[in-house]
């Protein structure tokens, strides 16, 4: 029964993360436009955002709004390297990231996003109570006790 029950009701409760390869086949780069690119899509928390480049090339680094408009570049340990670097939006708000290779911040590569709230789907109302489809018990059970257990 209680595999039924999770059957019917597990589609309403899960919310699927999208997974966004930062310039899609672009990947990180150079010359390329991060606000277009940005521009038509929402992202929510629980979504996930990839970076791909050629390791050495290119880095990111999550910085705040400030550092993004002027380029400025924090500690080396603070990068991120691998050339698939995955972060995970866990809350809502600006982010801003940006590489810190030399020149390549000023050369537009950077990026800023919006991240929403995750939507929920709508819950699904509670299952009635016996009681309430079932007026017969009116006939053997007095009125007083059947607002009581209601």
């Amino acid at each position: 029964m209680l595999l039924v029950i999770a059957t019917i009701l597990l589609p309403f409760n899960i919310v699927v993360a999208k997974e966004f390869v930062v310039g899609d086949d672009h990947g990180w780069t150079i010359g390329f436009d991060y606000a277009a690119w940005a521009a038509d899509k929402t992202f929510q928390v629980g979504d996930l955002l990839v970076f791909k480049y050629a390791v050495g090339k290119h880095n990111v680094f999550k910085v705040n709004g400030t550092a993004f408009q002027s380029c400025t570049i924090p500690p080396a340990s603070e990068a991120l390297t691998t050339g698939s670097d995955r972060i995970v939006l866990a809350i809502p708000g600006r982010k801003w990231y940006i590489c810190g290779v030399v020149g390549h911040c000023n050369a537009g590569q950077k990026l800023v996003i919006t991240v929403q709230p995750q939507t929920l789907p709508p819950t699904p109302a509670p299952a009635p109570s016996p009681f309430q489809h079932r007026p017969h018990f009116g006939r053997w059970i007095p009125k007083k006790l059947f607002t009581i257990f209601h």
